[in-house]
């Protein structure tokens, strides 16, 4: 089972519920939050290994080029612009689809590889965590989370648990780390902020037709803008993290919420709750 756990907006606590929930449940924690990945700061995990992500870019051979444009007119990304003196790579544009290399008539283009990011993995409490990591400065974050994603495939079984901790917002990283899983968290917080990209959040599962239901971080009550939201769109709001000093001063020292025997039923709930839904969703 694989439980995506996503916000509308950054800020709101996705990495708190997701890092708990794979510490509750025993599941796999996989940080597809590449642009900023922070949860192996709270796992913490152990023999971490690195390898690097490589992405392919068109390499011009300018005694073959004529000049054609064909390979510009090809690009959809805008990597590639033609001048009077040759061809101009705009390589962190570049998507790596290939189709310049195609459209060449004169079999001017070739490719190299181009380092985007890496992938680490790690061990927490025995099992296996892994985090996507996009260089800094790079634009296009996908490649790193398919890597991620490829690696998981590699241990993983069809009864296991994981748990995604995917971007904030709504782009095309968000659906490239929603696609795959079984059921969403969306984590949001009761002020009009987060009710606003909350919204954006739910209609993206709804238009992926992807299960999902709402965990209300920094709860101060049960009556809020979020509930009135939740109610008047039938979605189910299965766990509130109370806004408490205590979770601050835990998350600020980099540790666990859910190690606090205080707070170790709301995750647990959480993600029962999970698992219950999406066992009803798949009858």
């Amino acid at each position: 089972m694989k439980i995506a756990v996503l916000s509308g907006k950054g800020g709101t606590g996705k990495t708190t519920v997701a890092t708990n929930i794979a510490a509750v449940s025993g599941g796999i924690y996989a940080d597809c939050d590449v642009e900023e990945p922070n949860g192996f700061i709270f796992l913490k995990p152990e023999n971490v290994k690195s390898r690097k992500v490589m992405v392919d870019v068109p390499v011009i051979d300018d005694d073959k080029c004529t000049l054609c444009g064909r390979c510009a007119n090809a690009c959809k990304f805008n990597a590639l612009g033609i001048s009077k003196t040759g061809v101009m790579l705009f390589e962190k544009l570049c998507h790596s689809c290939g189709a310049c290399s195609l459209a060449c008539p004169e079999g001017a283009i070739s490719e190299a590889k181009r380092e985007l990011g890496n992938v680490e993995t790690g061990i927490f409490r025995g099992n296996k965590c892994i985090s996507g990591i996009l260089n800094v400065g790079e634009p296009i974050a996908v490649p790193i989370i398919k890597n991620v994603k490829a690696d998981l495939k590699k241990t993983i079984d069809d009864d296991g648990i994981v748990i995604y901790d995917c971007p904030p917002g709504t782009a095309c990283t968000a659906v490239a780390s929603v696609k795959d899983a079984d059921f969403a968290l969306l984590v949001t917080e009761p002020t009009k902020f987060g009710l606003h990209d909350l919204d954006m959040a739910v209609q993206l599962l709804k238009g992926m037709k992807k299960p999902f239901a709402i965990i209300v971080n920094r709860s101060q009550n049960e009556e809020d803008m979020i509930s009135d939201y939740a109610n008047k769109n039938g979605i189910d709001i299965i766990g509130r993290i109370p806004f408490d000093r205590e979770i601050a001063v835990l998350y600020s020292q980099g540790k666990l919420v859910s190690d606090d025997e205080k707070y170790y039923c709301i995750f647990k709930d959480i993600f029962e709750r999970s698992v219950n839904i999406c066992k009803e969703v798949s009858k």
